[in-house]
């Protein structure tokens, strides 16, 4: 039997050892071998700037609209006069005037005094907290959270809202998360608990603040979408590609019953923009959906991530974001891409038929359509706050009738059914920083040619809201309650005391709103129905709320539920369609 020392066992193998890394350092190395440098560090990622051809796994991407095909014309629809309902006004020169339309009489009748100062009409539904950090949560929660696009879920999920929220990263890439969420109410408040509502706890209170509101109901999750490769971005620009990662998700319910998300991301066919927008099935997002149920139908519209487009191409920009569908029948979807023109304007109202796979056909708008936006003159409008500003869509669109749920009488009839969505005006201040954006409402038919029938008469606040540009007493003017308190400490104040007298101070130097959903819960309008299915998220009645996704100074997020009546009442009348003396000719783009 051989024995070795304590100290000697290990020196057979310790020769043993050296003996292969000389053997392994006298090996021929290969260069493709990277070498292991910890300094300089690598080059960034370089995303998802690489052409198609070259990924060896080619993504599930659609785009059937490479060639810009003129759809056949039975896609059209034709502007046939006599189906367009005449004025009882003979004098009026106008084909139709949706001011002179009794079914839309909602929509105009208008009660609501604006603030003296500001020129906003402040409504009574507040602005309440969202939270990402669930119950029972394992650790604090320290990441920032912005953007929130919200839609309720279905009566027999288990939760009642899903929330998709960004994250504020160090600007090298993005980042967005998930989660289902509910809100507890506060007893004694000015909201009113609404059903399903549980009663929020001291906890709740802790996280959301005094007044509750929307937390998830488990952790977020991190939202994964395939990158896409940007074929083609010159100039300006060209760093946008080396970004990874999409931003700006919106999700919302199609006329089918599907919950769908669009996202800007880098764009993939040339010649084309360098961010564009891409559409997919959210389906997989709930987690609170029954295994066996299947959205809208065996057949997904958007079974890929597909890229939506504008034709023809040479009408796109550089960087296309904003647009907002609408769908008028379960089989049919609209892209509204732009806003009305105003004086100056590069580009008028446009929006397309979408014809399956992201491709559609040109611009639909009519061509008797009169521009409903305006922009005052320094004659007109003598306060330069209130003047300029950029109009752009900025959330989905809902269908509405215009009848209250609560009437057994109230019948969803063509001639009462409208679409809706929010646009922003914004404003900047003299750095060309973002000041503010103000909130207006636009409708339009829910029928071909989809015509326009009003715009807000005034930017929309609600009740705990303030607006940069003027001071806090001017921004509290129309609150009597804040009068009563200026009034009184006022009276002691020193002659050189400054704002705001004891008064309500701002709340958000920097508000949005970036989605619309029909609130959760509402009551069933069927005979046998238990709640809305998901074919019924999409449309309501003007005494339906409407759950509106608000960001706050683009480092927090929040919401507020508001009457569909509030929303689209008090609207100023668009002008209509009105005989154009031209030869027939091809449509505008």
């Amino acid at each position: 039997m051989l024995y070795l020392p304590p100290l000697r066992r290990f020196l057979l193998p310790a020769l043993v050892f050296v003996t292969l890394v000389i053997l392994y350092r006298g090996l021929p190395i290969s260069n493709t071998l990277p070498n292991l440098i910890l300094h300089p560090p690598p080059d960034p990622p370089q995303g998802i700037r690489v052409p198609v051809t070259a990924l060896q796994n080619r993504l599930p991407l659609a785009n059937a609209s490479l060639n810009h095909l003129s759809p056949p014309n039975h896609f059209f629809y034709k502007y046939d006069d006599k189906n367009i309902k005449t004025p009882t006004n003979k004098t009026a020169s106008a084909l139709w005037q949706p001011i002179l339309d009794l079914n839309l009489a909602p929509l105009f009748t208008c009660s609501r005094k604006p603030n003296q100062f500001t020129g906003h009409a402040r409504l009574t539904s507040i602005v309440q907290n969202i939270s990402q950090v669930p119950y029972e949560a394992l650790k604090p929660e320290k990441r920032v959270f912005w953007n929130p696009t919200i839609i309720a879920l279905p009566y027999w999920s288990k939760n009642q809202y899903l929330v998709v929220s960004r994250i504020v990263t160090d600007g090298n890439h993005q980042e967005n998360v998930l989660c289902e969420a509910n809100v507890c109410y506060v007893p004694g408040a000015n909201e009113k608990p609404r059903l399903g509502e549980k009663l929020c706890t001291p906890e709740d209170l802790e996280i959301l603040g005094q007044a509750g509101g929307m937390r998830c109901a488990h952790a977020p999750v991190t939202l994964s979408v395939p990158p896409t490769p940007a074929e083609k971005c010159e100039g300006k620009f060209n760093t946008y590609t080396d970004i990874p990662g999409f931003h700006d998700p919106r999700i919302f319910w199609s006329g089918r019953g599907e919950p769908l998300m669009m996202v800007n991301t880098q764009s993939v066919h040339p010649p084309t923009p360098t961010i564009d927008l891409f559409m997919a099935e959210a389906d997989i997002l709930l987690s609170s959906s029954p295994s066996h149920f299947t959205f809208g139908g065996p057949l997904k519209s958007y079974p890929t991530l597909t890229e939506l487009t504008r034709n023809p191409a040479d009408t796109r920009f550089p960087i296309e974001k904003n647009w907002m569908l609408f769908f008028p029948s379960n089989g049919e979807s609209y892209i509204h891409y732009d806003l009305p023109p105003i004086k100056g304007a590069k580009r008028g109202r446009t929006f397309a038929k979408l014809l399956g796979n992201g491709l559609t056909t040109t611009n639909l708008t009519d061509l008797l359509e009169i521009p409903c936006l305006q922009d005052l003159t320094e004659q007109e409008e003598p306060d330069e706050n209130k003047r300029g500003g950029h109009w752009h869509q900025a959330t989905n669109a809902l269908r509405l009738i215009l009848c209250n749920r609560s009437d057994p009488a109230c019948k969803a009839t063509p001639e009462k059914t409208v679409f809706f969505a929010l646009i922003h005006r914004k404003f900047h201040n003299a750095l060309k920083l973002p000041l503010r954006y103000e909130r207006f409402f636009m409708v339009w038919s829910a029928t071909p040619p989809f015509g326009l029938l009003g715009i807000s008469r005034f930017p929309i606040q609600m009740a705990n809201e303030t607006a940069l540009g003027w001071s806090e007493s001017q921004n509290w003017d129309d609150d009597p309650r804040n009068a009563a308190i200026v009034a009184a400490t006022r009276k002691h104040s020193p002659m050189n005391s400054t704002e705001p007298y004891g008064g309500k101070h701002y709340w958000a130097d920097f508000t949005y709103t970036v989605s619309m959903s029909y609130a959760w819960g509402r009551d069933p309008r069927g005979k046998d129905a238990k709640g809305d299915e998901s074919e019924d998220m999409h449309v309501g009645y003007l005494d339906d709320e409407i759950v509106l996704g608000i960001g706050v100074n683009d480092a927090g997020q929040a919401f507020s539920r508001v009457m569909a009546a509030d929303l689209v009442g008090c609207l100023r009348a668009c002008p209509g369609r009105v005989e154009r003396r031209r030869k027939e000719g091809t449509r505008g783009l």
